[in-house]
């Protein structure tokens, strides 16, 4: 399966040149590294070629590599059912770049574009309708970015004087700010779980 899946990249790589930068094969998968610039043609090639047919289009994400000069990679996984072979494409793009909309290869592409939006920041260029799909109106940033602060920049509560759903910049009492930093996974015979005090037998 391995030699026949890297045969399948090596004539992908030879059709698309300049396009497919690297094909290789991981975990029984292939994976192609793509142009950015020439993403369409590429998944195009993907659904069209008699060698491939990936006409099941499964899913597009992102990754964020906060320190790489070319910050995401959006991954998009795709299947061939006639072949019975999946392929993971990948292309790097910038923060303050833009990669096309697979919408004109797989409408079914849009929510997910939409989604990779919400949750990263990655644009796609033609998508017919760039707009958040998670998040809240008025929401701030990208959660899935590694720098997004964990809680979060604004917290939704129910406010029992007002009656109702209200949006306010999260606020950590500073009581609930003493942590432990000791793990008892180091093997520290002297270190004891919280709460675990009340378990000593006499």
């Amino acid at each position: 399966m391995a030699v026949e899946l890297k045969t399948l990249g090596e004539s992908i790589a030879a059709a698309l040149p300049g396009s497919v930068e690297i094909a290789s094969v991981a975990f029984g998968e292939l994976n192609i590294v793509a142009d950015a610039g020439k993403i369409v043609d590429v998944l195009t090639h993907l659904r069209d070629a008699p060698d491939c047919l990936f006409i099941n289009f499964i899913d597009i994400t992102a990754v964020d590599y906060p320190s790489r000069e070319k910050r995401f990679d959006v991954v998009y996984h795709l299947l061939s059912p006639k072949h019975n072979t999946r392929i993971r494409v990948k292309a790097a793009v910038g923060e303050d770049e833009q990669i096309a909309s697979a919408e004109g290869v797989w409408p079914a592409a849009n929510w997910f574009e939409r989604e990779a939006y919400d949750m990263y920041g990655v644009i796609f260029s033609g998508h017919s309708d760039m707009r958040r799909i998670l998040t809240d109106y008025g929401f701030e940033g990208h959660p899935l970015r590694k720098d997004f602060p964990m809680t979060g920049y604004v917290e939704v509560r129910y406010d029992d004087e007002q009656k109702r759903v209200v949006n306010e910049p999260v606020k950590l009492t500073q009581e609930f700010r003493q942590f432990d930093f000791l793990s008892p996974w180091e093997g520290n015979p002297d270190y004891v779980l919280p709460g675990d005090e009340k378990a000593k037998q006499p």
